[in-house]
């Protein structure tokens, strides 16, 4: 009874996602509740005056997907990891933020109207906006070419970097996981969802020219945590698209595993075709090929998030700097 009590509270409650209930039995043997702010454990004192139950949990965080160049497996990776949390058995809402609704397509969102468009314009409500997918627990806000209008539309706005922050905040308990995909570049839409995230998720292709995006994206990181989002964190890199037969490929993981150590994921996402054929059958590859390599390297890689969410975040403090990175030419 206790435990759907405290779920509802939270569900019901815009807290942060850190928090713990004290739970004290009474005389007449009913329950009162306490519910304390915390961005660490409690103190011994606290525990000792509320001896009786002590409840802890972390609350649904929000991950945003950037990376400035296209074509690193981005877009494919925020659908795959998002049915993959799901098919863990957590509840997880897709945001398509971008204007080429790539997102929206691969999962088979449709109509894509309302959508996040809409939900920004004050068109639509969020109910209305979100949409079921045909993978159980995972739900989509989708896009269409009208959010390319909003760029110039939120230019003129107050607080134009919140907005969805703000759109978010309704739903935002409701979920375990909230990924948002962002347009291939460091616009206003891209730092509405920085402002937004709690970390950043960046996928990164096995080339030299994504080494080189990678200090401008930290850098741009590092700004946002000097102001829009000071508690933005870096969830993780991860590579895509690898080729092991290629030195290149080899020397950029080896080098970038080397600068930035704990925060780079261990779970490598190979070049697979079958990951390039499902979005046009409007599946993630848990649906559409559950048994290739790509499939099984993206369920690796949704688990691996999964467990630093649930964990302490060691990562959130990696220092967002430019990283002096170099690569050489392989075969």
């Amino acid at each position: 009874m206790l435990d759907k009590v405290l779920e509802g509270w939270r569900l019901k409650n815009g807290v942060p996602r850190h928090g713990i209930f004290l739970a004290d039995r009474t005389p007449s043997k009913s329950f009162k509740h306490t519910f304390l702010l915390l961005n660490e454990c409690p103190p011994l004192g606290l525990v000792a005056k509320y001896p009786c139950f002590i409840y802890t949990f972390f609350m649904g965080k929000t991950y945003v997907f950037v990376n400035q160049k296209g074509g690193v497996g981005k877009t494919t990776s925020a659908l795959n990891i998002g049915a993959y949390i799901a098919d863990e058995g957590k509840k997880v809402l897709l945001v398509d933020f971008d204007a080429q609704a790539n997102l929206s397509s691969g999962v088979g969102a449709n109509p894509p109207k309302p959508g996040i468009y809409e939900l920004l314009s004050g068109i639509a409500t969020i109910e209305q906006a979100v949409k079921k997918t045909a993978v159980p627990r995972l739900d989509v806000i989708p896009a269409s070419i009208d959010l390319s209008g909003a760029a110039v539309e939120l230019i003129e706005q107050q607080d134009r970097n919140l907005f969805l922050k703000k759109t978010l905040a309704p739903v935002k308990d409701n979920y375990d996981f909230i990924l948002i995909d962002c347009p291939p570049s460091l616009g206003i839409l891209t730092l509405n969802g920085m402002a937004a995230a709690d970390a950043v998720l960046i996928p990164m292709q096995c080339e030299y020219f994504a080494m080189e995006g990678l200090s401008l994206l930290l850098q741009t990181i590092q700004r946002i945590q000097r102001g829009l989002n000071r508690s933005l964190g870096i969830g993780g890199i991860f590579f895509t698209m690898y080729d092991p037969r290629t030195r290149l490929a080899q020397d950029v993981v080896k080098q970038v595993s080397a600068y930035f150590k704990d925060a780079v994921f261990s779970t490598i996402i190979p070049r697979n075709v079958r990951l390039s054929e499902a979005p046009s059958h409007g599946q993630p590859i848990l649906l559409y090929d559950p048994g290739c390599s790509g499939a099984k390297a993206y369920q690796s890689l949704a688990r691996e998030i999964i467990a630093r969410s649930d964990a302490t975040e060691k990562n959130k403090n990696v220092p967002a700097q430019s990283a002096e990175i170099s690569s050489r030419n392989g075969g």
